[in-house]
């Protein structure tokens, strides 16, 4: 058996347990026992994710950053191990101290690019681009959360051809994007690109980079275990937010757990609520955020919500897990997005016609069993939601031709097909473009193409189909959102496909909302969540208001009871005034 000694360099031998190294090729770990009632109540505090209530032994994740704090507190309460263990101690924590070392220098304003050979001639990057590249490398998992428009693609292409042994790469993106993704790294790089056809594994031709829709990995987790794929980009990976419990999330696990590098490409991680985080960085760097349990235990409250989402965000930065520049930062700066939020008129019949079984709904969503809660307030989000859509669907065409005959092209963005079958046939003299979940991949393009060569001044746009989308910035700088989403990274997604650089004109975002229906709600908890994204994402950038709302639907199921308690009130007061 090795010798075994304290981890300390002082001449005393009092220790206060032991530490064992248990080496294990994908997941090693450090083991402590025998650790004194004293010491490990001082463990618990420096390492939250060790359960509060575990007597011990207790085990702490074999990495890095694990290894710079644990070092010190051996150094503070020397535990027994072995020369081996305490060599292997060392060099994590001097891992660690370089790597940090090495990722401030890459970050430093004097830093100087070099050059990579495999772009095409006249292609460059750009510093900031360069950086990029650079972390990755060296930290073998990023996410790059660059602000829209600023060539996070150009980063993942250009990564690949720096890194000799990235490659092959598989990338996952939104069906759309599968064909942009072969244009824009062939027209970058001269890297061989292959697009997916198929759900299910066949004969791959010779490529460096294979492109999957997110809808294809499910059939391909057999060929993703066998460390084919060397590097796996995800665009837009916020689309994994759901995490392992859905097919296309498992297999993404599969698929990140048998590759070296790790790239997320998204400028808005969080949809909804901060506690998406977790399940993003799953796919990027499972060690920064620690098990599920350890997350919520350290970083969110009673309710799931996260605590202080500024020290999230710069926890994430301080590990170099979250790289993050805005177009200010880079010299990109474009004119500030005017957003205005204009109120039309609305066919009160449309949302009328849906009160009495929205209100028994939202009864049902209160008083109802679990299952039934449940149930009853997706159906009213549907219901309510699309009724609203449809009763200013008029108006919202009305104003979209308006702005047509000023001289502007429209992005006009909605979300139920009954909305824009409305505004296909109010515009349809002006043959709109359509870009929404109904088309297939080259049928958006075939649109996309229509509307960026003038055939049409229309673009109508799915909420959610718009992420990653590019070239719009060079026709169109007015946005027109005819309905809301319940999450604001979807709303500045779409923006970004204009306010981007190539865009010559201010962007001007009109939020065309009613008084009625479900607008009122959703645009309450956008306040909150775009307030915990943005400090999350953004955590230096000031401060912002934050409503005090605890559930994504609890407003819109309030109203229906409100309304049905103010009704019930006039009634009485009525009642009151009769002789």
């Amino acid at each position: 058996m090795a010798a075994t000694r304290p981890a300390s360099s002082r001449s005393t031998f009092r220790t206060y347990g032991d530490l064992r190294y248990v080496p294990d090729e994908r997941k090693p770990q450090w083991l402590l026992e025998c650790v004194e009632p004293h010491v490990a109540i001082r463990l618990k505090q420096l390492f939250p994710k060790i359960p509060k209530q575990s007597p011990g032994p207790f085990t702490l994740p074999a990495d890095l950053i694990t290894a710079a704090d644990l070092e010190w507190f051996v150094s503070r309460y020397p535990l027994r191990l072995s020369d081996a263990d305490l060599h292997q101690l060392s060099a994590d924590k001097q891992g660690f101290d370089q790597r940090q070392a090495q990722m401030e220098r890459i970050l430093l304003p004097a830093f100087e690019s070099a050059a990579i050979t495999g772009l095409r001639e006249g292609q460059v990057l750009r510093r900031y681009q360069y950086q990029a590249v650079e972390i990755l490398r060296h930290r073998k998992s990023l996410l790059l959360g660059d602000e829209g428009g600023l060539g996070k693609t150009f980063v993942a292409a250009a990564f690949l051809c720096a890194e000799p042994g990235a490659l092959p790469a598989a990338v996952v993106c939104d069906a759309h994007m599968q064909i942009q993704w072969l244009e824009k790294t062939t027209g970058f790089t001269h890297l061989r690109v292959h697009c997916i056809k198929k759900t299910r594994p066949y004969s791959l031709p010779p490529a460096d980079v294979y492109v999957f829709r997110i809808s294809q990995i499910m059939g391909w987790a057999d060929i993703f275990a066998t460390n084919f794929f060397k590097t796996v980009v995800y665009d837009e990976p916020q689309s994994l937010r759901t995490g392992t419990s859905t097919a296309k999330g498992a297999s993404a696990k599969v698929l990140s757990e048998h590759t070296e590098y790790h790239l997320g490409l998204t400028a808005t991680p969080i949809y909804n609520y901060g506690g998406e985080m977790w399940s993003v960085m799953r796919f990027i760097d499972e060690t920064v955020l620690g098990d599920y349990a350890d997350f919520m235990r350290e970083w969110t409250d009673h309710t799931g919500r996260i605590t202080n989402p500024k020290a999230l965000g710069s926890y994430l930065r301080e590990q170099h897990a979250l790289l993050r520049r805005l177009k200010s930062d880079v010299g990109q700066e474009l004119p500030k997005v005017s957003r205005i939020i204009e109120y039309v008129d609305y066919d009160e019949k449309a949302v009328r016609s849906v009160e009495d079984l929205a209100r028994a709904l939202a009864i049902k969503a209160t008083t109802g069993s679990f299952t039934e809660r449940g149930s009853a307030v997706r159906e009213l989000d549907i219901m309510v939601r699309q009724a609203t859509g449809v009763a200013k669907a008029k108006a919202v065409a009305q104003f979209a031709r308006l702005l047509v005959e000023a001289g502007e092209s429209v992005l006009l963005v909605g979300w139920h097909r009954a909305v824009y079958e409305i505004w296909n046939e109010e515009l349809k003299d002006l043959s709109p473009a359509m870009y929404t979940g109904s088309e297939s991949a080259s049928q958006k393009n075939r649109e996309k193409d229509r509307f960026l060569s003038s055939e049409t001044s229309v673009l109508i746009m799915s909420l959610r189909s718009g992420a990653g989308l590019d070239g719009l910035q060079h026709k169109c700088s007015v946005v027109v959102f005819g309905e809301l989403d319940w999450s604001p990274g979807i709303h500045q997604q779409v923006i970004w496909r204009v306010d981007r650089e190539g865009q010559t004109a201010p962007v001007t975002v009109f939020f065309l909302v009613v008084e009625d229906g479900s607008d009122g709600p959703i645009m309450e908890i956008l306040g909150l969540k775009a307030s915990e994204a943005h400090q999350i994402v953004d955590p230096f950038t000031g401060p912002e208001m934050a409503d005090r709302d605890n559930s994504r639907l609890h407003a819109l199921v309030q109203r229906y009871l409100g309304k049905r308690s103010e009704k019930k009130n006039l009634q009485l007061a009525l009642e009151e005034q009769k002789p």
